[in-house]
């Protein structure tokens, strides 16, 4: 199998990683995503008073997540009608877009849809699954295609790009009429600074009808709990009935304290806001520092990540950032179409995102 994939993208960075960490000061790794910011006390107490759980846990989740999971949705992005037996936990979103094409029963003679700019982990569960993939950001691209998955990613990783109600809703009508799947990828869908992000779920977009339409959800950025592997999808009943019953056989069970910590992370807001302020603090100091540095910013409007150019080949860029010690990602990791861009990662402490908008803005432009 794994000669179907691709090299593992980071792989090839430890060439720029080892030139970033030769500078004085040490490393800004800008590269990734990874959570930095600590635990919130109420999530790591709900954790451990859940640490006694010698059973097997629910795959479905408990009663008091799912519960959990519908009332943050409701509260915080306006999304309703989401009935607590379409919410299923997953281990972090990632496993779940990895392996939603063959828990869907995908296969070679499948076509599924992802951004021109995307994921990488898009691709691969595409492969995995042995499904064609095509790259389209409109349905003009499409053609006479009825593909069996569309996935939507907004605010978009890598761009930090938000797709408009009317957008949104020309996809969901066109699905609908062709009875193609929608997924729809909102991990970063509490962090809009420019724009407002809407979910796929949303009354404005589907009307308050589900069909056909998965929403994937992570807490990973939202309460820094990429460690705990904590996320949901939700949706079309049908549709989460369909991977509940394949996950119950293949032991994709969230464990049980994590979903205890889940539950407090989704009940508590508070924590939440403190998490987005810290990114929006990041953001302030590191965009014009960037722009600064001769760097152009394109969309970037919501989202964990500064979309950012110099004009010239991606690995390029990269390099005169490592002489500089700050490690960021090529565009070219996702998709021809990032070939002159490279990912600028929020997630560093501030101390570090500190650090590099000095070495920015002391550096010449050239």
């Amino acid at each position: 199998m794994s000669g179907v994939l691709p090299e593992f993208p980071w792989d090839t960075l430890a060439d720029a990683k080892a030139a970033a960490a030769r500078h004085p000061d040490g490393v800004v790794d800008l590269s990734i995503g990874t959570p930095v910011d600590p635990v919130a006390p109420i999530i790591q107490d709900a954790l451990a008073a859940a640490a006694h759980a010698p059973g097997y846990p629910a795959t479905a989740g408990t009663p008091e997540l799912r519960e959990s999971a519908v009332a943050a949705l409701r509260r915080r992005f306006g999304i309703t009608g989401v009935l607590e037996s379409a919410v299923l936990p997953v281990i972090g979103s990632k496993e779940l877009i990895a392996w939603l094409p063959t828990l869907l029963g995908l296969g070679p003679a499948d076509v599924v849809v992802v951004p021109e700019l995307a994921y990488p982990t898009y691709d691969v569960g595409a492969l995995l699954a042995r499904a064609q993939v095509l790259r389209a950001d409109s349905l003009t691209q499409l053609g006479p295609q009825s593909p069996a998955l569309v996935y939507l990613n907004s605010p978009s990783n890598p761009t930090g790009r938000v797709l408009g109600v009317d957008h949104l809703r020309k996809v969901v009508g066109w699905a609908r009429e062709r009875r193609v799947v929608v997924a729809s990828d909102e991990c970063y869908l509490g962090l809009g600074w420019e724009a407002e992000p809407l979910s796929v779920l949303h009354p404005d977009v589907c009307d308050g009808d589900h069909t056909g339409l998965l929403a994937i959800h992570s807490l990973s950025k939202s309460s820094s709990l990429a460690g705990y592997r904590a996320a949901f999808v939700c949706g079309d009943p049908a549709l989460v009935a369909e991977l509940l019953a394949v996950r119950k056989h293949a032991g994709m069970i969230v464990p049980t304290p994590v979903q205890a910590a889940m539950v407090a992370a989704l009940d508590d807001d508070d924590h939440e806001k403190v998490q987005r302020e810290c990114y929006a603090r990041r953001r302030a100091v590191l965009a014009p520092a960037l722009r600064a540095a001769g760097l152009s910013i394109d969309h970037s409007e919501a989202g964990l990540y500064l979309w950012a150019t110099r004009g010239e080949p991606s690995r390029d860029t990269v390099g005169w950032l490592a002489d500089r010690g700050i490690l960021v990602a090529p565009g070219e990791f996702y998709g021809p179409r990032g070939a002159q861009h490279v990912r600028v990662a929020l997630t560093a402490t501030d101390e570090r995102i500190d650090a590099a908008a000095q070495r920015l803005t002391a550096s010449p432009a050239s």
